[in-house]
């Protein structure tokens, strides 16, 4: 026996973080998944009785996805919810009473008809014919669900589809003012507000935000996206927005091998256009239509946030992105910064922000009312360290006098915002959402959820009255649609 050869044990090449919840990409049963942290990436791992095992990314930088922890805080609850709980996350939404976030931002899909067919499409939107309207009585009772679960909603925003080419989308923005919710966004590919001005001029009188598609300026970016040419498309519909008064975010899909190069560049062109004062970027979600892709080389929110810092040196630093706390803080980062003219300093640079997040906890959209906390930097009892935020406004050219009489005007916000698909979802993150998708029925479902569980399908497919696949396994049945519901020329009643 002393001869024998003496085994060596060896070590794992992963780091177990945690146990949770998620789905089969093929079937949609809800399944165990692990999330382990191998080579510095954060990588999730689940098998399907059915369909195998799978592996997927989820976030690119594993010290930082376990710094970032600390951000994490107690959510609030809604005032209402509109679920039971019955099969346990994500097959009870919602929201249900164990979720973990109130809705920040209600999205509702007024439409899915689209003058766009694009190659990514997380809605799997166009000319399909399992399409729908939505109608004046049904966008009623959907911001009505709305306001009574969160009585002064923060934030709505009307999508599709295309909803600028609903005939009745000025009315839904004027119905959700109305009803006071704060910000009332149109997310919008562009193509009308360049057709025609007036509609801009309806825009701004209703006092909405344009939530504008905007992936880059080549050719091939559009080409590989969109499937065609919008460039020019882009720059008059943000022209007629900057005459008649309309403020604009620009979004960009960043799609790993098509865009990355471009993130600076969209950066630099916002904070020089009058009318955009916020650029969000989200690399894609691989739900609906989208390009092959390997769920192990996908784009992650760190990586966009290097490719800022790297193609804008003189502006930002990976660490100028903040968690925004109100949601699961690896889920969307944020950088608020000063501009004066083509002049940028992060807020990071003039003030300790962690002291500062109650201004963005629990809201999607920072509140920007951080003036008397930059006088107060700046006061003659100022604390140590103020000396140095000053020379570095100083050093970037910035008139911090001038920009704290007007913080607004001279504030600029960049985003980036992942969202999980079929192969990420993380129960763990998705019952923190605060971004929830408004049904008519009356539900308000985690955005993850609907485009991945299989609750977009089940809402199209009773909307449309055409069988639509996959609808998830053994889900919750939908509630009686309100009022009725156009498709193609017909009417049907629910």
């Amino acid at each position: 026996m002393a001869d024998a050869k003496r085994e060596t044990r060896v070590d794992r090449d992963e780091v177990f973080l945690e146990l949770t919840k998620s789905i089969c990409p093929v079937c949609k049963r809800v399944i165990e998944a692990e999330v382990n942290a191998r080579e510095n990436r954060v990588i999730m791992r689940k098998r399907c009785p059915d369909h195998g095992e799978f592996e997927a990314l989820v976030y690119s930088d594993a010290e930082l996805y376990v710094a970032q922890q600390r951000y994490n805080k107690p959510g609030t609850l809604p005032l209402e919810f509109q679920t039971e709980v019955r099969d346990g996350c994500p097959l009870d939404c919602g929201l249900c009473p164990e979720h973990k976030q109130h809705a920040c931002l209600g999205l509702i899909e007024v439409n899915t008809a689209c003058n766009l067919d694009c190659p990514i499409c997380f809605a799997d939107s166009g000319h399909q014919p399992d399409g729908f309207s939505l109608t004046r009585e049904q966008v009623a009772f959907m911001l009505d669900t709305f306001v009574a679960a969160e009585g002064e909603p923060e934030v709505v925003q009307f999508s599709g589809g295309e909803p600028s080419i609903h005939p009745e989308i000025v009315t839904f923005l004027e119905m959700a003012k109305e009803r006071g919710i704060h910000v009332v966004m149109l997310n919008t590919n562009g193509i009308r507000l360049a057709r025609d001005p007036r509609f801009a001029r309806e825009v701004a009188r209703v006092g909405a935000h344009v939530y504008l598609q905007f992936d880059g300026f080549d050719l091939e970016t559009h080409l590989a996206i969109r499937g065609k040419d919008l460039r020019e498309s882009k720059r008059r519909a943000l022209d007629n927005c900057a005459e008649h008064g309309v403020t604009v975010t620009l979004v960009a899909a960043v799609e790993k091998g098509v865009n990355e190069h471009e993130v600076g560049e969209i950066v630099r062109f916002g904070v020089s256009h009058p009318a955009v004062n916020s650029v969000v970027f989200q690399p894609v979600t691989h739900a609906g239509r989208h390009r092959v892709f390997d769920p192990l080389e996908r784009l992650t929110n760190p990586d966009v946030m290097r490719l800022v810092a790297e193609q804008l040196p003189d502006w930002f630093r990976v660490s100028d992105f903040v968690p925004v706390p109100c949601c699961f803080p690896t889920c969307r980062s944020m950088s608020y910064a000063l501009v004066d003219g083509d002049r940028l300093i992060p807020f990071t640079r003039l003030l300790d922000i962690d002291a500062y997040l109650d201004y963005v906890s629990n809201r999607v959209i920072p509140d920007l009312d951080v003036r008397s906390a930059l006088e107060r930097m700046f006061s003659s009892s100022a604390a140590p360290g103020a000396e140095e935020a000053l020379l570095a406004c100083e050093g970037c050219g910035i008139d911090l006098p001038g920009a704290l009489e007007d913080l607004r005007s001279h504030a600029f916000v960049v985003t980036v915002q992942d969202f999980q698909d079929a192969y990420t979802l993380n129960v763990r993150q998705l019952m923190k959402c605060c971004i929830e998708q408004i049904t008519p029925d009356g539900r308000l479902i985690p955005f993850c959820a609907y485009n991945t569980v299989g609750y977009r399908e089940q809402v199209r497919e009773q909307l449309s009255g055409a069988k639509v696949a996959p609808v998830v396994p053994n889900a919750r049945p939908l509630l009686p649609i309100l009022a009725e519901t156009r498709y193609g020329s017909q009417t049907v009643a629910r």
